[in-house]
């Protein structure tokens, strides 16, 4: 998989397996049917994003996906409330490449962005040297030594400050510029009004992922919940659901289509001419009668 440069970060060039692989994982993200199962199935070694925001996904899932998907360089774990310190210590031991973390969005998220606090922070293992940022990265002992970019929306004071004196290289929620921050250019995933995962189904109709017009029909016997269905039945009444929506124009489309035809084969047939004129002829012949 190539891999080129895109407003200063590395934007995935997908072709094959890996694209479709990661355009199910955020169709899937986007109908709610995110979890373990479903990411871990999906993962591919050569992943470099990596959009779990709002999903089902728990520290399970994300730990065994950061220790397949070692080439991380951007993840998003806002709104997922199963995730907790544990899961980002495992992404910043595996993830050695990680330089933008979104985070927080719900109280949940909040506290466990609070709590990795001393998990992103880098620490000495020279505790002589005077600035970790003048360290090799063999140097450093724990942490995320490539963090650049934190995205935390509600931030709180002392989370800020701790941030800003003892990692000033964690630039926390970067606003776009013209002439970037701090001199250096915001990468688009690190812009909070994109989704990280947006690029990936650019091209899809998003009816592929709308699920409002759906309605449950009432029934009096009992029925399995939606929660208890199995992620490759989902996926198939998703598929049922969105070729029954398109039945009634696949129709129309064989109608209009049959009708040229016909058109053409009467224009273009002498056969067809003759048949045509000899009806007209005799209708006319039937009203002189």
């Amino acid at each position: 998989m190539k891999l080129c440069k895109n407003d200063g970060f590395m934007f995935s060039a997908l072709f094959g397996v890996d694209y479709w692989k990661l355009a199910m994982a955020a169709i899937a993200r986007r109908r709610k049917l995110l979890n373990d199962a479903v990411i871990i199935s999906l993962a591919e070694s050569s992943w470099e994003i990596l959009d779990l925001s709002g999903s089902d996904v728990s520290d399970f899932g994300l730990s065994k996906v950061a220790d397949m998907c070692k080439f991380i360089r951007a993840v998003d774990i806002s709104r997922c409330s199963k995730i907790t310190s544990c899961g980002v210590s495992e992404l910043v031991q595996h993830c050695r490449s990680l330089e933008i973390l979104r985070c927080g969005g719900c109280p949940r998220s909040d506290d466990t962005a609070r709590r990795c606090l001393g998990i992103l922070k880098p620490r000495l293992e020279d505790v002589e040297g005077e600035s970790w940022e003048e360290l090799d990265t063999m140097e450093i002992a724990h942490g995320a030594p490539s963090l650049r970019w934190l995205l935390w929306p509600k931030v709180d004071k002392d989370s800020m400050e701790s941030l800003s004196t003892e990692c000033p290289r964690i630039i926390v929620n970067p606003k776009p510029s013209p002439f970037g921050y701090r001199g250096v250019e915001v990468p688009r995933e690190a812009q909070p009004n994109i989704a990280l995962d947006d690029p990936i189904v650019k091209d899809v109709d998003p009816k592929t992922w709308a699920v409002s017009g759906y309605s449950a029909r009432a029934s009096s016997t009992s029925v399995t919940s939606a929660t208890d269905l199995p992620i490759a039945e989902k996926f198939r009444l998703a598929f049922v659901e969105r070729d029954t929506r398109l039945a009634p124009k696949r129709a129309k489309n064989a109608r209009q289509h049959q009708r040229r035809a016909e058109r053409e084969w009467v224009m273009t047939s002498t056969r067809a001419k003759s048949i045509a004129l000899a009806s007209q002829a005799s209708k006319s012949l039937q009203n002189r009668n």
